[in-house]
């Protein structure tokens, strides 16, 4: 009974949905090779499609009940490690500032200490909601201004980065509710 019972979690750790969340990891690797070739639209295609697998893995997870413990803490990783790497490389090209880098780089880095801490406290984990898929979609549409270099991308920049934050504070204050002990019933209630 219990090697079926460990056959069964197995399977769920590799379903399509979480298949999808591991290309994103082999993507980062690639996005860099392109990057540091100099091949800017290629580079940001290649983030697209990440962006791209992002949706897709939570679509198909969520619709077709295959969400496992795995791909809930996996994907916001493979969402953080792409990200950074992105922030890293139009750091170093100097297509952004470091002030801009440094707070990109708290946020992130935050949330990612965040999702270890309450997965390996035991802790139950704040499944993705619209505000962060929103910040997602919009770091993307930043990052797209900075790559074509539309005037003023970084002033939009700045503005996706103070929507992060906010949108952090909400994570921190649902993670809390959702982790907060019962109150204990006084005797003879």
């Amino acid at each position: 009974m219990m090697d079926s019972q460990h056959q069964v979690e197995e399977r769920e750790g590799l379903n399509l949905p979480n298949l999808l969340t591991s290309l994103r990891f082999v993507l980062i690797p690639v996005y860099i090779m392109v990057f540091v070739k100099g091949h800017m639209i290629p580079a940001f295609l290649i983030m697209v499609a990440a962006g791209i697998t992002d949706v897709l893995d939570g679509y198909i997870a969520r619709r077709s009940g295959q969400v496992t413990t795995a791909g809930m803490m996996l994907d916001p990783l493979a969402d953080k490690l792409m990200m950074i790497t992105v922030i890293v490389s139009l750091l170093i090209s100097g297509h952004i500032s470091w002030t801009a880098a440094a707070a990109m780089f708290v946020r992130d880095i935050g949330m990612i200490a965040g999702g270890l801490y309450s997965h390996f406290r035991g802790k139950r984990t704040v499944p993705a909601n619209w505000m962060g898929k929103l910040t997602t979609v919009l770091f993307y549409a930043a990052i797209m201004l900075i790559f074509f270099e539309v005037p003023n991308a970084h002033v939009y920049l700045w503005a996706v980065i103070a929507f992060s934050f906010v949108t952090s504070i909400m994570y921190i204050v649902l993670f809390r509710s959702l982790n907060k002990p019962l109150a204990e019933t006084p005797p003879g209630h």
